[in-house]
């Protein structure tokens, strides 16, 4: 990223010298589709990032442009939309209705975007152009909130205004990521703890170029499916608010009660979360042959039991098995198309690399784009000093 070029750019466009914010995106080592049902992730912020340049307007206009799309939006921020619009935009006009909401004062804003996260890719480019945007908007506001809050925000956002039912995974680690390290989080109560993840070992993401759409209905199909068990089963145990609640023990108590499509989505989200936190332990320990046993089982989870995974998802797991340096992979993110995340020795990821892409596009016809990199920080200003 060249920040003066960009820096630059903004300048050109709108008459005035920025402040740049940068949000990573993420993946998802382990804990899929359980976020949004109270329980435990292992996500890691990664380098792929949005940056959101920023100046203050005298006008009381929000004026977005995006070095990836052509049109530029101005927003009247007293009459901003109540509704999504279905433009890329609806991201940051989201968050924005939630910061006035927040009693934020916003007064006018020009914002510049450059986007590095594959869009529909499961890297989660929708919550890193929130979080970037969010800081982004504060900057200029001149105020500020504490970094959880901001990732609640913006799940707020994406949930209310754009209208996908995500959790709070992915802002979060947006927000509090760690270089070198993955994050578990409670997505009940936003305790978390870092996990180390071992030097010598990359994380290769593997972009299928499916794309997904989290806003459209399979996303959330899902999560309703999921709230029907929750009712099904609170029914007779009025203390269960969540599949976060429930034992894999219980629900086979209640197999007959459940109807079978149901059950297999409990079952998925349940053993997920306990396989979440049997990977942080065995990344603690050093113990990378569990991690890649867990990740095996997480995928076949989720292709099984959840159906989130596709065609394309499956042949790039089955790709990387028997390559060196191959300890674990999974389809990542929300499903139904976009990336595999694979643990690899850093010296056979590049061969690694080139040699599952070719897997791929012998299976599939499809040219893969392939990432190797690591755990990174966080959100955060950047300084063109």
């Amino acid at each position: 990223m060249n920040l003066s070029a960009f820096s630059e750019h903004f300048a050109e466009l709108f008459g005035a010298h920025p402040r740049i914010f940068r949000a990573p995106g993420r993946v998802n080592l382990i804990g899929e589709h359980t976020d949004y049902n109270d329980g435990f992730v292992l996500p890691a912020a990664i380098a792929l990032s949005t940056h959101v340049a920023v100046a203050p307007r005298p006008d009381h206009k929000l004026v977005i442009h995006s070095e990836q799309f052509p049109d530029t939006f101005t927003f009247d921020l007293d009459n901003l939309p109540p509704h999504r619009t279905g433009a890329w935009c609806d991201y940051i006009v989201g968050v924005a209705r939630e910061l006035r909401q927040n009693d934020i004062h916003l007064s006018g804003a020009s914002l510049f975007v450059q986007g590095e996260v594959p869009i529909g890719a499961g890297l989660s480019s929708s919550a890193a152009l929130e979080v970037a945007s969010a800081f982004a908007l504060l900057g200029v506001a001149e105020s500020s909130l504490p970094i959880p809050e901001i990732a609640k925000l913006c799940r707020r956002a994406e949930n209310n205004f754009v209208g996908a039912r995500v959790g709070i995974m992915d802002q979060f680690a947006s927000c509090m990521g760690e270089a070198g390290h993955a994050i578990l989080l409670d997505c009940r109560t936003l305790h978390y703890q870092s996990v180390p993840i071992p030097g010598e070992i990359g994380l290769v993401i593997c972009n299928t170029m499916v794309r997904h759409d989290l806003a459209t209905g399979t996303y959330n199909i899902r999560r309703a499916e999921c709230e029907e068990g929750v009712r099904i089963l609170a029914q007779n145990n009025p203390s269960i608010r969540a599949l976060r609640d429930v034992s894999s023990n219980l629900l086979n108590q209640h197999a007959n009660d459940v109807p079978p499509l149901i059950f297999n989505r409990c079952s998925h989200v349940i053993h997920e979360n306990q396989r979440t936190l049997d990977s942080a332990r065995a990344f603690s320990i050093g113990d990378l042959a569990t991690v890649g046993e867990l990740m095996a089982a997480s995928h076949r989870s989720l292709r099984d039991l959840y159906e989130v995974s596709c065609r394309e998802l499956d042949i790039m797991v089955e790709a990387a098995q028997g390559l060196p340096g191959f300890i674990g992979g999974r389809m990542t993110g929300g499903g139904f198309g976009g990336c595999t995340v694979n643990l690899v020795r850093q010296e056979n990821a590049e061969k690694f690399a080139a040699e599952i892409a070719q897997r791929y596009r012998t299976a599939t016809g499809i040219e893969p784009q392939i990432y190797a990199c690591s755990a990174e920080d966080g959100a955060q200003e950047l300084s063109l000093a």
